[in-house]
Protein backbone atom coordinates (compact mmCIF):
# COMPACT_ATOMS: atom_id res chain seq x y z
CA UNK A 1 0.00 0.00 0.00
CA UNK A 2 1.41 3.86 -0.68
CA UNK A 3 1.51 5.13 2.41
CA UNK A 4 1.20 8.97 3.05
CA UNK A 5 3.97 10.54 4.95
CA UNK A 6 3.75 10.71 8.75
CA UNK A 7 2.21 13.17 10.23
CA UNK A 8 3.26 16.63 11.22
CA UNK A 9 4.54 17.20 14.75
CA UNK A 10 1.81 18.97 16.85
CA UNK A 11 2.06 22.64 17.51
CA UNK A 12 4.15 23.51 20.86
CA UNK A 13 1.05 25.87 21.35
CA UNK A 14 -2.17 25.35 23.40
CA UNK A 15 -4.31 24.46 20.28
CA UNK A 16 -3.80 21.59 18.22
CA UNK A 17 -3.16 22.26 13.92
CA UNK A 18 -6.05 21.82 11.66
CA UNK A 19 -5.40 19.21 9.47
CA UNK A 20 -3.97 21.06 6.26
CA UNK A 21 -1.30 21.64 8.60
CA UNK A 22 -1.04 18.33 10.36
CA UNK A 23 -1.43 16.34 6.65
CA UNK A 24 0.96 17.56 3.92
CA UNK A 25 -0.94 18.89 0.97
CA UNK A 26 1.64 18.80 -1.14
CA UNK A 27 2.43 15.17 -0.28
CA UNK A 28 -1.88 14.79 -0.89
CA UNK A 29 -1.62 16.22 -3.88
CA UNK A 30 1.46 14.92 -5.36
CA UNK A 31 0.36 11.10 -4.80
CA UNK A 32 -3.50 11.94 -5.91
CA UNK A 33 -2.19 13.77 -9.46
CA UNK A 34 0.90 11.29 -9.69
CA UNK A 35 0.28 7.97 -8.90
CA UNK A 36 -3.87 8.49 -8.36
CA UNK A 37 -3.54 6.44 -5.05
CA UNK A 38 -2.18 7.30 -1.59
CA UNK A 39 -3.07 5.78 1.87
CA UNK A 40 -2.63 5.82 5.37
CA UNK A 41 -1.57 2.93 7.85
CA UNK A 42 -3.44 2.09 10.93
CA UNK A 43 -5.98 5.24 10.91
CA UNK A 44 -8.53 3.11 12.53
CA UNK A 45 -7.97 0.54 15.37
CA UNK A 46 -8.39 -3.19 14.42
CA UNK A 47 -11.64 -2.91 16.80
CA UNK A 48 -13.15 -0.36 14.82
CA UNK A 49 -12.72 -1.91 11.81
CA UNK A 50 -13.98 -5.56 13.36
CA UNK A 51 -17.27 -3.77 14.44
CA UNK A 52 -17.49 -2.27 10.74
CA UNK A 53 -17.19 -5.59 9.58
CA UNK A 54 -20.02 -7.16 11.45
CA UNK A 55 -22.20 -4.48 10.12
CA UNK A 56 -20.88 -4.60 6.22
CA UNK A 57 -21.75 -8.36 6.59
CA UNK A 58 -25.27 -7.86 8.19
CA UNK A 59 -26.24 -5.11 5.37
CA UNK A 60 -24.65 -7.75 3.03
CA UNK A 61 -26.96 -10.35 3.34
CA UNK A 62 -29.94 -8.34 3.36
CA UNK A 63 -29.00 -6.37 0.59
CA UNK A 64 -29.03 -10.30 -1.55
CA UNK A 65 -32.43 -10.74 -0.06
CA UNK A 66 -33.65 -7.39 -1.85
CA UNK A 67 -34.42 -6.84 -5.56
CA UNK A 68 -31.82 -4.61 -6.73
CA UNK A 69 -30.23 -4.67 -3.01
CA UNK A 70 -26.89 -5.60 -4.79
CA UNK A 71 -25.35 -5.28 -8.12
CA UNK A 72 -22.85 -7.72 -9.67
CA UNK A 73 -19.43 -6.59 -10.26
CA UNK A 74 -18.26 -9.79 -11.69
CA UNK A 75 -18.73 -13.45 -11.20
CA UNK A 76 -19.14 -13.76 -7.18
CA UNK A 77 -18.23 -10.26 -6.82
CA UNK A 78 -20.93 -7.77 -5.72
CA UNK A 79 -21.47 -3.80 -4.36
CA UNK A 80 -24.09 -2.78 -2.13
CA UNK A 81 -25.30 1.02 -1.54
CA UNK A 82 -26.11 1.39 2.32
CA UNK A 83 -27.46 4.23 4.05
CA UNK A 84 -24.86 5.88 6.81
CA UNK A 85 -27.09 4.48 9.72
CA UNK A 86 -26.15 1.00 8.59
CA UNK A 87 -22.85 1.06 10.30
CA UNK A 88 -21.24 2.29 13.71
CA UNK A 89 -18.97 4.53 13.16
CA UNK A 90 -20.01 6.28 10.49
CA UNK A 91 -19.41 10.04 11.76
CA UNK A 92 -15.81 8.90 12.90
CA UNK A 93 -15.43 7.83 9.16
CA UNK A 94 -15.97 11.26 7.80
CA UNK A 95 -14.54 13.63 10.21
CA UNK A 96 -11.34 11.40 10.64
CA UNK A 97 -8.76 14.23 10.05
CA UNK A 98 -6.96 12.76 7.27
CA UNK A 99 -10.11 11.76 5.34
CA UNK A 100 -10.85 15.62 5.72
CA UNK A 101 -7.05 16.87 4.86
CA UNK A 102 -7.33 15.12 1.57
CA UNK A 103 -10.77 16.20 0.85
CA UNK A 104 -9.98 19.90 1.48
CA UNK A 105 -6.68 19.71 -0.69
CA UNK A 106 -7.81 18.42 -3.25
CA UNK A 107 -11.40 19.04 -4.00
CA UNK A 108 -11.74 22.38 -2.02
CA UNK A 109 -13.32 23.50 1.14
CA UNK A 110 -17.12 23.01 0.01
CA UNK A 111 -16.82 19.36 -0.93
CA UNK A 112 -19.71 16.69 -0.72
CA UNK A 113 -19.97 12.98 0.82
CA UNK A 114 -22.15 11.63 -1.89
CA UNK A 115 -22.14 7.61 -1.72
CA UNK A 116 -21.30 5.18 0.64
CA UNK A 117 -21.29 1.28 0.34
CA UNK A 118 -18.81 -1.76 0.07
CA UNK A 119 -17.53 -3.94 -2.71
CA UNK A 120 -17.66 -7.76 -1.66
CA UNK A 121 -15.40 -9.75 -3.74
CA UNK A 122 -16.09 -14.11 -2.61
CA UNK A 123 -14.36 -16.91 -3.07
CA UNK A 124 -14.61 -17.42 -6.99
CA UNK A 125 -14.30 -13.98 -8.05
CA UNK A 126 -12.46 -13.89 -11.26
CA UNK A 127 -10.43 -11.05 -12.77
CA UNK A 128 -12.05 -7.84 -13.50
CA UNK A 129 -11.74 -5.92 -16.82
CA UNK A 130 -9.33 -2.58 -16.37
CA UNK A 131 -11.69 -0.15 -16.40
CA UNK A 132 -12.60 3.01 -14.88
CA UNK A 133 -15.58 3.23 -12.61
CA UNK A 134 -17.28 6.35 -14.99
CA UNK A 135 -16.47 8.45 -18.01
CA UNK A 136 -13.89 11.09 -17.06
CA UNK A 137 -15.54 14.85 -16.95
CA UNK A 138 -13.91 17.65 -18.65
CA UNK A 139 -13.19 18.99 -15.18
CA UNK A 140 -10.10 16.54 -15.72
CA UNK A 141 -9.95 15.66 -19.47
CA UNK A 142 -9.44 19.10 -19.98
CA UNK A 143 -8.90 21.29 -16.99
CA UNK A 144 -6.64 18.71 -15.61
CA UNK A 145 -8.48 18.63 -12.23
CA UNK A 146 -9.80 15.72 -10.24
CA UNK A 147 -13.06 16.44 -8.95
CA UNK A 148 -13.78 13.17 -6.84
CA UNK A 149 -12.46 10.82 -4.54
CA UNK A 150 -13.26 7.05 -3.70
CA UNK A 151 -11.92 6.16 -0.24
CA UNK A 152 -11.68 2.59 0.52
CA UNK A 153 -11.56 0.99 3.85
CA UNK A 154 -10.85 -2.64 3.95
CA UNK A 155 -12.85 -4.89 6.32
CA UNK A 156 -9.88 -7.56 6.39
CA UNK A 157 -6.12 -7.97 6.57
CA UNK A 158 -5.88 -8.52 2.56
CA UNK A 159 -3.35 -11.72 1.30
CA UNK A 160 -2.32 -12.37 -2.10
CA UNK A 161 -5.20 -15.12 -2.92
CA UNK A 162 -8.10 -13.65 -1.78
CA UNK A 163 -8.29 -11.08 -5.13
CA UNK A 164 -6.26 -8.03 -3.72
CA UNK A 165 -7.24 -4.53 -5.71
CA UNK A 166 -5.12 -3.77 -8.67
CA UNK A 167 -4.18 -0.52 -9.93
CA UNK A 168 -2.16 1.29 -12.69
CA UNK A 169 -0.47 4.65 -11.23
CA UNK A 170 -1.37 7.57 -13.35
CA UNK A 171 -3.77 6.39 -15.49
CA UNK A 172 -6.57 9.09 -14.72
CA UNK A 173 -5.19 11.30 -17.32
CA UNK A 174 -5.77 9.08 -19.31
CA UNK A 175 -8.55 10.85 -21.72
CA UNK A 176 -10.79 7.66 -22.62
CA UNK A 177 -11.18 8.25 -26.11
CA UNK A 178 -10.53 4.54 -27.35
CA UNK A 179 -11.98 3.15 -24.33
CA UNK A 180 -15.85 1.59 -24.19
CA UNK A 181 -18.25 3.33 -22.79
CA UNK A 182 -15.34 6.09 -21.78
CA UNK A 183 -14.69 3.51 -19.03
CA UNK A 184 -13.18 -0.09 -20.52
CA UNK A 185 -9.79 0.34 -22.11
CA UNK A 186 -9.43 -2.18 -25.37
CA UNK A 187 -6.99 -5.64 -24.63
CA UNK A 188 -4.24 -3.79 -26.76
CA UNK A 189 -4.09 -1.58 -23.47
CA UNK A 190 -3.49 -4.29 -20.99
CA UNK A 191 0.27 -4.29 -21.48
CA UNK A 192 1.19 -0.85 -20.19
CA UNK A 193 -1.27 -1.34 -17.38
CA UNK A 194 0.31 -4.67 -16.42
CA UNK A 195 3.83 -2.80 -16.76
CA UNK A 196 2.42 -0.16 -14.31
CA UNK A 197 0.82 -2.18 -12.07
CA UNK A 198 0.62 -2.51 -8.07
CA UNK A 199 -1.78 -4.75 -6.28
CA UNK A 200 -2.32 -3.59 -2.65
CA UNK A 201 -2.65 -5.77 0.58
CA UNK A 202 -3.72 -3.55 3.30
CA UNK A 203 -4.71 -4.08 6.78
CA UNK A 204 -7.66 -3.88 9.21
CA UNK A 205 -7.27 -0.03 10.28
CA UNK A 206 -5.17 0.96 6.89
CA UNK A 207 -7.11 3.38 4.73
CA UNK A 208 -6.13 4.54 1.03
CA UNK A 209 -7.91 7.34 -1.38
CA UNK A 210 -7.96 7.33 -5.20
CA UNK A 211 -9.23 8.93 -8.06
CA UNK A 212 -12.01 6.26 -9.47
CA UNK A 213 -10.93 7.32 -12.81
CA UNK A 214 -7.42 5.82 -12.53
CA UNK A 215 -7.25 2.43 -14.05
CA UNK A 216 -7.95 -0.30 -11.69
CA UNK A 217 -9.71 -3.67 -11.26
CA UNK A 218 -10.00 -6.48 -8.44
CA UNK A 219 -7.97 -9.78 -9.29
CA UNK A 220 -9.32 -13.35 -8.43
CA UNK A 221 -9.70 -14.50 -5.13
CA UNK A 222 -8.36 -18.16 -4.92
CA UNK A 223 -9.43 -18.30 -1.20
CA UNK A 224 -12.47 -18.96 0.73
CA UNK A 225 -12.68 -15.77 2.48
CA UNK A 226 -14.42 -12.82 1.08
CA UNK A 227 -12.64 -9.38 1.04
CA UNK A 228 -15.22 -7.04 1.52
CA UNK A 229 -14.13 -2.95 1.52
CA UNK A 230 -16.41 -0.27 2.39
CA UNK A 231 -16.08 2.46 -0.26
CA UNK A 232 -16.76 6.33 0.69
CA UNK A 233 -17.26 9.02 -2.45
CA UNK A 234 -16.74 12.67 -2.23
CA UNK A 235 -17.11 15.06 -4.52
CA UNK A 236 -16.12 18.84 -5.24
CA UNK A 237 -19.03 21.37 -6.11
CA UNK A 238 -18.35 20.60 -10.05
CA UNK A 239 -18.80 16.72 -9.80
CA UNK A 240 -22.09 15.20 -10.61
CA UNK A 241 -21.71 11.71 -8.91
CA UNK A 242 -24.44 12.69 -6.62
CA UNK A 243 -27.01 11.48 -9.37
CA UNK A 244 -25.71 8.03 -9.49
CA UNK A 245 -26.38 7.58 -5.68
CA UNK A 246 -28.88 8.32 -2.87
CA UNK A 247 -27.55 8.93 0.36
CA UNK A 248 -29.98 9.06 3.12
CA UNK A 249 -30.36 9.96 6.68
CA UNK A 250 -33.09 9.91 8.99
CA UNK A 251 -34.27 12.95 10.80
CA UNK A 252 -33.60 12.09 14.23
CA UNK A 253 -29.99 11.02 12.99
CA UNK A 254 -29.67 14.33 10.42
CA UNK A 255 -30.42 16.17 13.70
CA UNK A 256 -28.08 15.48 15.90
CA UNK A 257 -24.94 16.07 13.86
CA UNK A 258 -23.78 19.07 14.16
CA UNK A 259 -24.11 21.93 10.99
CA UNK A 260 -20.53 22.06 10.07
CA UNK A 261 -20.73 17.96 9.01
CA UNK A 262 -24.24 18.67 7.81
CA UNK A 263 -22.87 20.38 5.23
CA UNK A 264 -20.51 17.63 3.69
CA UNK A 265 -23.52 15.71 2.52
CA UNK A 266 -25.59 15.80 -0.96
CA UNK A 267 -28.66 13.71 0.73
CA UNK A 268 -31.90 13.50 1.13
CA UNK A 269 -33.52 13.71 5.01
CA UNK A 270 -36.26 11.10 5.28
CA UNK A 271 -38.45 10.17 8.55
CA UNK A 272 -37.94 6.27 7.40
CA UNK A 273 -35.21 5.34 5.51
CA UNK A 274 -35.84 3.86 1.92
CA UNK A 275 -34.23 0.97 0.42
CA UNK A 276 -31.68 1.80 -1.84
CA UNK A 277 -32.14 0.88 -5.55
CA UNK A 278 -28.69 0.75 -6.24
CA UNK A 279 -28.44 3.12 -9.32
CA UNK A 280 -24.17 2.84 -10.34
CA UNK A 281 -24.48 -0.04 -12.06
CA UNK A 282 -21.32 -0.84 -13.88
CA UNK A 283 -22.43 -3.00 -17.54
CA UNK A 284 -18.60 -3.69 -18.65
CA UNK A 285 -18.49 -5.56 -15.08
CA UNK A 286 -21.82 -7.63 -15.10
CA UNK A 287 -21.21 -9.81 -18.04
CA UNK A 288 -20.93 -13.45 -16.50
CA UNK A 289 -22.32 -12.39 -12.96
CA UNK A 290 -22.82 -15.63 -11.09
Amino acid sequence: MTTMAEAQPESTGTQPQPPALRYDVATIMGGLYGDGIIALKGAFSREWVQQLHEDVEIAFQEALKRPGGAVGRGPKRYYVEIHPEDIRGFTELVTHPWVHAVCEAALGPDYKVVEIGFDVPGPGAQDQPWHRDFPAPADTTVGRRLNSLAFNLTCVDVYEDMGPFEIAPGTQWDTGEHFEHEMFPPKSFYPRYLERAQRKMPRMGDISCRSALTIHRGTANHSQKSRPVLVLGVDAPTADNAERHDLQFTRAFWESMPADLQRRFTCRVVEELEPIHQAHSIEGLMMGEA
